[in-house]
């Protein structure tokens, strides 16, 4: 028995190293399942085992005390699932990112470590040329990483923007953009800042809030007519005022068009010019006498007009 138990806490403590291979410009979500690591805190339960000890987890990039810069995460409770998420760009592509995973029982104190390796790879399609960004307002960021969820929700956009290619650039929570806390009441959410993109121009619909009756509309805190919004309604509550629409080959355009600014270097004129060492003596007495003369004058007079009004000119004298 004895020589089970080892083995067995052996195997936790060198769990094998979990290995994804996300693509650049493309969401990359990770699910912190606490089933799995239930199996990690002694005594170790059976499979099955209705347990619901609260477990949070920490993570960071192997040797800092952080993540990467592109990589987020968020566990609501420590009685729900961790969410790994976020978009890596083409600069990663090819390095190796490994994440540490610690994971707490915070009814036991018992703690379990894992690695994930993130291998990123490239994508021809990178970047996609049209980016559209959507503000759901009525889903938290943790329910929008939901697969389910966020498949219903690139559904909708193919549905009304057709296009061939399709893919989850990023999402952001409402509050990393200056969003409010929601007040606890009517099952108020956070909201969430999606953003996707396509290989095809923009469809009509997404345009309409472009036009000036809807603009207007958005000026003054009215919804805006959207034909294709009931695709959407259903689950999905957009504000069309916030929707950002961005076609990258036309930004590379006119980065394109752009003057060279140069090296950033000075042209030379020549070496430095020290100025001599023997440098003519100047007389500063003249102008001594006259910062100290004029104010002293002016000063005696009113003096004199003070002393004159005050002992000369009293009642009775």
């Amino acid at each position: 028995i004895r020589t089970t138990v080892v083995m067995v806490t052996i195997l936790s403590t060198l769990h094998a190293d979990r290995n994804v291979y996300p693509s650049a410009g493309v969401l990359f979500v990770h699910v912190l399942e606490r089933e799995h690591f239930k199996g990690e805190f002694p005594p170790y339960p059976k499979p099955g085992d209705s347990s619901n000890d609260p477990i949070t987890f920490n993570t960071n990039l192997m040797g800092y005390p952080d993540r990467p810069g592109w990589l987020r995460y968020i566990q609501r409770t420590s009685h729900s699932d961790g969410v790994l998420y976020g978009s890596p760009t083409a600069e990663h592509v090819g390095k190796a990112t490994i994440i540490e995973i610690i994971a707490y029982n915070r009814r036991t104190f018992e703690t379990a470590r894992h690695n994930l390796v993130i291998n990123i790879m490239s994508t021809e399609e990178y970047p996609l040329p049209y980016q559209a960004e959507f503000y759901i307002k009525n889903m938290n960021v943790e329910e929008m990483l939901a697969s389910e969820v966020l498949g219903d929700f690139l559904g909708a956009v193919k549905n009304v923007w057709q296009p061939e290619r399709l893919n989850a650039i990023n999402i952001t929570s409402a509050l990393d953009r200056g969003g409010r806390v929601p007040l606890p009441i009517n099952n108020l959410k956070e909201g969430v800042y999606v953003m996707v993109g396509a290989d095809v121009q923009f469809s009509s619909c997404l345009r309409e809030v472009e036009n000036p009756h809807n603009q207007l509309r958005c000026s003054q805190e009215m919804e805006p007519v959207i034909s294709c919004d009931k695709k959407f309604r259903a689950q999905f509550d957009i504000d069309w005022c916030k929707i950002n629409l961005v076609d990258i080959t036309k930004m590379i355009m006119i980065h394109s068009n752009r003057l060279d600014p140069g090296t950033g270097v000075l042209p030379d004129i020549g070496g430095y010019n020290p100025p001599p060492e023997s440098l003519k003596s100047r007389d500063f007495f003249a102008d001594f006498l006259i910062t100290l003369a004029v104010p002293s004058a002016v000063a005696m007079v009113l003096f004199s007009v003070l002393g004159y009004s005050m002992c000369c000119r009293r009642e009775g004298v």
